[in-house]
């Protein structure tokens, strides 16, 4: 985390700080055309719709963001195709920079501002993708045009929102840096003036210059931003200047970064910077991952390089796990032998004291009450809803997407649109629904539409264009099932397969790469591959966000080589090959409220790398996820585990966005409130979404049969 308190001394800020100051700002709005602070005369903020203009096109700002690191942060669009991007300006202001110490920095950043591979490849190691660098002739400022990551904050950012991270999820932290170093310390990297490097350190590690990026469920992505080749053009020379960037610090520093996620805070209560070597600050009980920490920091012994480290990491031992490599070469064979006997008496005596215990308490009282806890708080009917206003309110959706789907479907007796366009009578408050047509080029257009005021509030998975003038809450769970052909004969699809596949073997089928079962697993049948994909536009998008990881590359060979049929005729086809008996080779995926309730496809358990494949769809009877055995066709036997659909790879939640502005009013707020009530999510449930928390006795209803 950077400080500029000492950096622009020249500048008599109020705050000391004139790069956050919100007076340079302030003055860039009030004053049309400013180019100073009123107060300090520090350089303001670029205002909205100013436009950069550079090589590879002109460039739009849209809104101001922040400060990360030692620029200043946009929204912009290239005016050209209307692509979004980020813009960060850099300044070179002329009380701390003098003429030639400017031009020298302005030259050198059109130089080395952004790197690619050098043989042109695009390959997704989320380090962020640079379009271009410019620097003004007119000004004392200098721009790099980004790649913009949706939904994402750096890791500064999240640690102030969401507090620190578990143990697990600063391992995956690590690997996904790690990768992302390996990549950045050993390949052939081409800068802007056309110069190629073997390699090059990242040299600006911290909190502010990785981003993370939250998908659906627990599921993240980071990437690599600021590097030092650049961003340390713009430190004053007052300043005294860093260190040249090498590759052994670029590890120091991701341990220190690990070892703050951990506390979550990198100063003590005191207020004094956090200090690794004093054993009481760090905050896991994770030794393993403690002691590489250490290793990364060069508190122990130091990896000879990120590749180094990141295999260390992977073989490293869970929380908890015995490290076989640390076992005792003097322990005698007799006494492992009499080791190993008590531990077996003693895991044998604990499962026959933890069945007793389980069946005193699961004979009368079914399910563990304590997880319902969070269902106990929720409001039990609409109605219960407070300041509901009065009032005919629009809402939007995407035309083919979820919502359009679910909303027209009957339950308890009525159809859900008119269940929910006069939930409470009595306020007098009117939800139309008014669905909108779209494309994956604007799939966007619901949020669209509330933003210029045409609808009050929309419902939609796809969240990723979301500015600050829009807020979102989450009323249910939506997701993909991914299918193959299943049957009662014994060579089925399903069996094979055992069930399962993975998020890469899926990412390869669908880009073409494996176009045989049998380049999957020899065992499997010789039978060509044959992927379809849905007709909805919203089930296209996330398929490519979490699958395609949202690779050009990826999507291009998806788009260009996959078949788009409705969900329906693919299951109808599916079902046509089985009666002909004919070997299918059809995969297909669909959105949850299209292919739950079907047995003639299987819907696969999905693994995301070496992690354990996970099956969110349980058998009612004896409440375990589904198997190859079981006969889907008895449709009233299963349901979704909410809290096993929360890991589930390819399930996201479905929001009410809604504008941030009291002036309006509160329609979307309201009607999240109304959704996420008991009743409200009893109706979600039925329509076959998924519930934001466990049901009391959903398997038989009860909960939801005692509301309205």
């Amino acid at each position: 985390m950077t400080s500029f308190g000492g950096f622009y001394r020249e500048y008599a800020c109020a705050y000391n700080n004139p790069l956050s100051c919100d007076r340079p700002l302030e003055t860039a709005q009030e004053l049309k055309g400013a180019k100073f602070c009123l107060e300090c005369g520090f350089p303001a903020t670029l205002p909205e719709q100013a436009e950069i203009k550079g090589n590879g096109g002109t460039y739009q700002v849209n809104n101001y963001l922040g400060v990360r690191g030692y620029g200043r942060l946009y929204t912009g669009v290239q005016i050209k195709d209307k692509q979004p991007v980020e813009i960060k300006e850099y300044l070179l202001p002329n009380r701390c920079f003098n003429e030639q110490e400017s031009l020298q920095r302005k030259q050198v950043f059109q130089r080395v501002g952004g790197v690619k591979l050098a043989d042109s490849r695009v390959q997704n190691f989320r380090l962020i993708n640079t379009i271009e660098a410019i620097a003004d002739e007119k000004a004392d400022r200098c721009y790099l045009i980004s790649q913009k990551i949706e939904a994402s904050q750096t890791l500064n950012q999240y640690l102030t929102e969401k507090g620190k991270m578990s143990a697990l999820q600063v391992r995956e932290v690590l690997n996904q840096t790690l990768q992302t170093l390996e990549f950045l310390h050993s390949q052939k990297l081409r800068f802007p003036s056309n110069q190629i490097q073997d390699g090059i350190a990242h040299g600006n590690l911290n909190l502010d210059s990785i981003l993370i990026k939250l998908t659906n469920n627990q599921q993240f992505y980071i990437y690599l931003c600021d590097l030092a080749i650049w961003e340390n053009l713009f430190i004053p020379p007052a300043i005294t200047q860093p260190a040249p960037a090498q590759k052994e610090k670029d590890l120091e520093s991701l341990g220190l970064v690990a070892f703050y996620l951990l506390a979550g805070r990198t100063v003590d209560y005191s207020n004094q910077p956090l200090d690794p070597r004093d054993s009481q600050q760090w905050s896991t009980t994770d030794a393993y991952l403690k002691q590489f920490i250490e290793r990364l920091m060069g508190l122990g012994t130091p990896f000879t390089s990120a590749e180094a480290a990141r295999q260390a990491l992977i073989q490293l031992p869970k929380e908890g796990q015995a490290n076989n490599s640390s076992s005792s070469a003097e322990d005698a064979p007799e006494n492992q032998k009499f080791k190993k006997l008590l531990l077996w008496l003693l895991i044998l005596a604990l499962l026959v004291l933890g069945g007793g215990i389980a069946y005193y308490f699961w004979r009368d009282a079914g399910d563990d009450n304590s997880k319902y806890l969070q269902w106990s708080s929720l409001l039990r009917l609409f109605s219960d809803v407070p300041n509901v206003s009065p009032g005919r309110f629009n809402y939007a959706g995407e035309r083919t997407g979820t919502w359009s789907v679910i909303i027209r479907q009957q339950v308890d007796n009525a159809v859900l649109e008119n269940v929910l366009t006069n939930p409470i009578p009595n306020a007098q408050a009117i939800f139309q629904y008014n669905p909108v047509a779209s494309n994956l080029q604007n799939l966007d257009r619901p949020i669209t539409v509330v933003k210029t005021g045409n609808n009050n509030f929309a419902i939609t998975s796809v969240t990723n264009n979301i500015t600050d003038e829009l807020d979102k809450k989450p009323v249910a769970y939506d997701g993909l099932l991914v299918y193959v052909e299943f049957s009662k004969r014994d060579t089925n699809l399903a069996s094979a397969l055992e069930g399962k596949i993975t998020l890469e073997q899926l990412r390869q089928i669908y880009t073409g790469k494996i176009t045989n079962w049998q380049q999957i697993n020899s065992k499997l049948p010789n039978v060509k591959i044959t992927p379809y994909k849905p007709t909805e536009p919203e089930a296209i998008s996330k398929f490519q966000e979490i699958v395609l990881k949202n690779d050009p590359q990826d999507i291009a060979l998806f788009t260009n080589n996959v078949t788009a049929q409705d969900t329906t005729s693919t299951q109808n086809q599916i079902r046509q090959e089985i009666l002909n008996t004919t070997k299918s080779g059809i995969i297909a995926f669909g959105i949850l409220s299209k292919t739950k309730g079907q047995c003639t496809g299987y819907p696969l358990a999905i693994a995301n790398g070496n992690t354990t494949a996970i099956q969110p769809l349980f058998q009612k009877r004896d409440r375990r996820p589904i198997n190859t055995a079981d006969d889907l066709c008895q449709h009233d036997d299963y349901f979704f585990d909410v809290d096993t659909f929360k890991t589930y790879p390819l399930g996201y939640p479905i929001f009410v966005v809604y504008p941030r502005d009291n002036s309006l009013p509160p329609a979307g707020s309201k009607f999240s409130e109304i959704l996420t009530t008991r009743q409200g999510q009893c109706l979600l449930n039925k329509v076959g979404l998924v519930p934001l928390q466990p049901i009391p006795d959903a398997i038989k209803n009860y909960a939801c049969q005692s509301l309205p």
